[in-house]
Formats: structure tokens, C-alpha cells, sequence
């Protein structure tokens, strides 16, 4: 109970510009000496209360400690708080924690309109707070890497940065390998081992100059039909795209531009024959040439 007291105590002194005694102790109903002992437990935990005197006076944290309010809109705000609880779902970060807490106590509405969790997103979280403790640390790390060729290599780099994009975690470093910066898919790296060297070198590429390893076949768009039996799965593979519901309870979604091929292929087949490829010929031909070597592999059933 007491513990709690102190907390909302520090939350009420980063709220108010002066609070005073006798309004904390009618606020959590227990004396001014309680109150006193507990802004002296507070500033021991090393939070800066400040005594006011005079008729208008009471207590209050110095202006240096507090985050100004004018600085960031509400929406900012949120934005913030939002980020940094998504990543704290992922990394135990004390200063991110921190920082989480000083934004709470000026945010304006304390219901958020906006939650994320990328610890839910099929995230090795062993493997990130690894890579993470090596790219603070600077340590060069080394690990069994698997392209989009299926190649696999011994790859060392010097780890700069974690990204998660297109749904899926990456490593960006310097690949001494080939003697540059790469992007390294998480769930592509096998044996990850932390060396004891240390890395010095300053000027990473720049992330907006990222490019990851996808294979670069085309196509120009698809028109997949979809049963009535897969339409929620439909819909969450394909919510981005143009959806036109048809009277017989079916599904017609037209994909404008497929980011990948090699994926688009895959997640097709696992509708199974809940779905009809269209349009275009080739990519109905290339799903032809998959299922036709899927059979071949069961010539005795």
C-alpha cells in the first residue's frame, strides 16, 4: 500500500506545479507527517521534490526533471507512448521504461487509441535481446546465414541496427564477407555466437538505403476467387487489396502490385482449393508446375 502511495504521490507532484501537504494527506487520507515521511522516501529514491513556503506553497518537483507539456502535441504524445510500449513487449529497456513513465504522467486522455505488441509477431526473442545487447555493446557477432538462393554461409558482421519490416525482423551490419553493409533476415540466422572483439567503425549506411533480400521475379497483378469457406483467411492475407464480394458468397480480390512473387505462390497454395488463380496466365501456370511436382511426390497414394 505504501509503495503504491509513493507512486501516485511522484505522478501527482509531475502533474501539478506546487501540491501541498495537507492536500496529499486529504487525497490518500492519512496525516502531513505520513506525507512527510513519504516526500522524504521520495527524494532518497533520488526524484527532486522541492518545499514552497508561504501561504501558497507545498511541494513540487524542479522544473529541470519534468518533460514540458507545450513541447509535444497529444497526439505525439500517444505516438510515443504507443512506440515505446511495442518495443518494451520485446526488450526489458530500463531508459525506455523510464521515459514511458515521464510520458504517461502528461498524457492528456489515459486511454489509448493505439496498442501494438511486436513480442507476439513469431519474434525469437533469445536472438533479439542477443543482437540487441551486441549492437549496444559493439561486439562483433558470427552466425549460420541461409539467403533466398538457400545458400548457406559463415557470415561475421558488425551488427548496427535491429529493423522490423514487411512483418518480419531483420539485422542491418557490415558484412565482412563482402565488404559491405547487408540486411540479414532473423529467421534465417542459425547459431548465433557473441564474439569477445570489438567493432570501431562510425558511418553505417543510412536506413533509408536498405534493400533486403527478396528475389526479383515480377508480375504485373493477379485476380484471385476465393470460396465462401476462406473468406476471413482471405481477408486477412489480402486486406490491403481490392475486394469485391460477389452474390454467389464468394471472393474476388485483384492484387494491383505483388511485392513478391515467391510469396504470393506460397500463400496461394495454402487456401488449398478454396482459391482460383484468374489472372495471369503465367502465374497460373507456375502454380500448375508446383502442384503438378507436390503430386509427383505421392505416386503411390
Amino acid at each position: 500500500m505504501k509503495l503504491e502511495r509513493l507512486i501516485s504521490i511522484t505522478y501527482a507532484l509531475l502533474n501539478n506545479e506546487v501540491i501541498s501537504a495537507s492536500e496529499l494527506a486529504n487525497k490518500y487520507r492519512v496525516s502531513q507527517r505520513t506525507i512527510y515521511r513519504d516526500i522524504e522516501a521520495i527524494c532518497a529514491a533520488g526524484i527532486p521534490v522541492v518545499s514552497f513556503q508561504g501561504v501558497n506553497g507545498g511541494y513540487g518537483i524542479i522544473e529541470e526533471f519534468k518533460m514540458e507539456k507545450s513541447l509535444l502535441h497529444s497526439n505525439d504524445i500517444e505516438s510515443l507512448i504507443t512506440l515505446l510500449q511495442s518495443t518494451t513487449t520485446v526488450f526489458q529497456d530500463d531508459r525506455a521504461t523510464e521515459t514511458l513513465h515521464r510520458l504517461q504522467t502528461i498524457q492528456s486522455d489515459k486511454r489509448p487509441s493505439l496498442t501494438m505488441d511486436l513480442g507476439s509477431w513469431r519474434a525469437n526473442n533469445a536472438t533479439l535481446h542477443a543482437l540487441r545487447a551486441a549492437i549496444t555493446d559493439r561486439y562483433v557477432i558470427r552466425f549460420e546465414y541461409m539467403n533466398s538462393k538457400n545458400e548457406r554461409a559463415t557470415r561475421v558482421v558488425e551488427p548496427v541496427s535491429l529493423l522490423f519490416k514487411y512483418y518480419s525482423w531483420y539485422l542491418h551490419g557490415y558484412c565482412r564477407a563482402r565488404n559491405d553493409y547487408r540486411v540479414f533476415k532473423l529467421t534465417r540466422m542459425l547459431d548465433l555466437v557473441t564474439l569477445t572483439e570489438l567493432y570501431h567503425r562510425i558511418h553505417p549506411t543510412p536506413l533509408q538505403d536498405i534493400s533486403l533480400d527478396y528475389q526479383k521475379e515480377e508480375i504485373v497483378g493477379a485476380v484471385l476467387h476465393f470460396s465462401g469457406r476462406s473468406l476471413a483467411h482471405a481477408l486477412d492475407c489480402f486486406y490491403a487489396e481490392n475486394k469485391c464480394f460477389n452474390e454467389d458468397g464468394t471472393l474476388t480480390v485483384t492484387i494491383t502490385n505483388p511485392s513478391e512473387v515467391e510469396w504470393l505462390v506460397e500463400m496461394i497454395l495454402s487456401f488449398g482449393e478454396d482459391v482460383e488463380v484468374l489472372e495471369p496466365l503465367e502465374l497460373r501456370k507456375m502454380l500448375k508446375d508446383k502442384i503438378e511436382k507436390m503430386l509427383n511426390r505421392y505416386p503411390q497414394v
